[in-house]
């Protein structure tokens, strides 16, 4: 019998205090890679359990992000669930938690106390605003900071902002605190000790949105022009004669003079002053936006998307979620849960000749001790 290859993070436990989603997005990826993530949950359970039910009666949000996972119940409030949390913290690599600023504190494990007690722990604290500052006590959900950021000013159409359509913020914090816990797993294999680690979903965003930023500290507020570019021009949506909307980009000079001569046949306009450089066609979107448009316009979407490729032009099919469901490059993967098996989107990396299983997602309650025995994880 072909023995089991070992994951990257075999033998790392993780605990994980989480709820929602940005915790258990960061605690999905290291239960992949082969960590034990024990998820503490609350005696009514994680109340995305109950976003929805389109999974057979579970939750899509919970199915997604809970694969693989041990579901542990624990009354924090208790004297008998903080000696469990103490119990398994002993025994822990990782900490991921993302209860109000200052509760850990509160129960009596707080990041310095936990450090002093267990020197090489990994601790990642994930909040809404940092654990200091004016907000750091308000609650933050994915579109409160969306909007407290401001990216929802620079979402949607001119006549109002809108939602990013899937939880960005709750998943680029995720994948934040993912990346910084491996930095840290990364250090520890050389100096022995943990890491302190505070994420926020403001900062995260902050972060993501300085280009935006540094438009509108030189005087350049970016607005809110739909599916298109504020940058980059044309790159928008277009319409062919048969109805088809096709996304273009065009993301350099030498680009454009292509698209000029092979798609619009007007090989002039690449040394249009008007056209000639980017900033100039963004400058004068509505001249650029119209020749493209009236090029469209005469053309079947067949007949421009061959030109397209004949061009070297990327484009893109405007689709919705009927159409992903199909889409020839999606990959998937099947997870069980209490309600049966359920297919959804596999996880972007691919690893060559080495073809991973996910664990299935637990029910509430449901949970396997750590296994006995010294860990390699834990030596200095």
């Amino acid at each position: 019998m072909e023995k089991k290859k070992r994951l990257p993070l075999d033998g790392i436990v993780v605990v994980a205090i989480e709820q929602a989603v940005a915790a258990p997005f960061c605690s999905s990826r290291l239960a992949d890679a082969g960590a034990q993530v024990i998820k503490i949950e609350r005696p009514e359970g994680d109340f995305a359990r109950g976003y929805d039910d389109v999974c057979a009666g579970e939750s899509s949000y919970f199915v997604w992000l809970n694969r693989g996972k041990d579901s542990l119940v624990v009354d924090l409030a208790s004297t008998e669930g903080k000696q469990v949390l103490g119990d398994l913290l002993s025994q822990a690599d990782i900490l991921v938690q993302n209860l109000k600023p200052g509760a850990l504190d509160r129960l009596g494990f707080g990041p310095q106390q936990l450090h002093r007690a267990h020197p090489q722990l990994i601790i990642c604290s994930i909040s809404g605003y940092g654990e200091s500052g004016p907000f750091a006590s308000r609650k933050a959900y994915d579109l409160l900071i969306q909007a407290e950021s401001g990216l929802s000013s620079i979402t949607g159409g001119p006549e109002a902002p809108a939602r990013v359509g899937i939880s960005v913020v709750d998943i680029a914090t995720g994948a934040t605190a993912y990346s910084a816990i491996l930095e840290a797993l990364l250090a520890r294999a050389n100096t022995g000790s943990g890491a302190d680690i505070r994420v926020s979903m403001f900062d995260v965003m902050a972060d993501w949105l300085t280009v935006p930023l540094l438009h509108q500290q030189a005087g350049k507020a970016p607005n809110r022009i739909g599916l298109a570019h504020p940058s980059i021009a044309p790159y928008g949506v277009f319409r062919t004669k048969d109805g088809k909307e096709i996304l273009i980009s065009i993301q350099s000079d030498r680009e454009w003079s292509k698209f000029c001569a092979e798609f619009l046949r007007q090989p002039e306009r690449a040394a249009d002053p008007l056209l000639a450089s980017n900033v100039a066609r963004v400058s004068n979107r509505t001249v650029t936006d119209a020749l493209v448009t009236d090029a469209f316009a005469q053309l079947s979407e067949k007949d421009a998307v061959k030109l397209l490729a004949a061009a070297d032009v990327a484009f893109a099919a405007v689709n919705d979620m009927e159409a992903l469901a199909s889409h020839p490059h999606l990959r998937r993967i099947k997870v069980e849960t209490a309600a049966g098996p359920v297919s959804f989107p596999a996880p972007a990396p691919i690893f060559v000749g080495e073809e991973r299983e996910y664990g299935a997602v637990p029910a509430l309650g449901e949970y396997r001790s750590i296994p006995a025995g010294p860990r390699k994880a834990n030596a200095s």
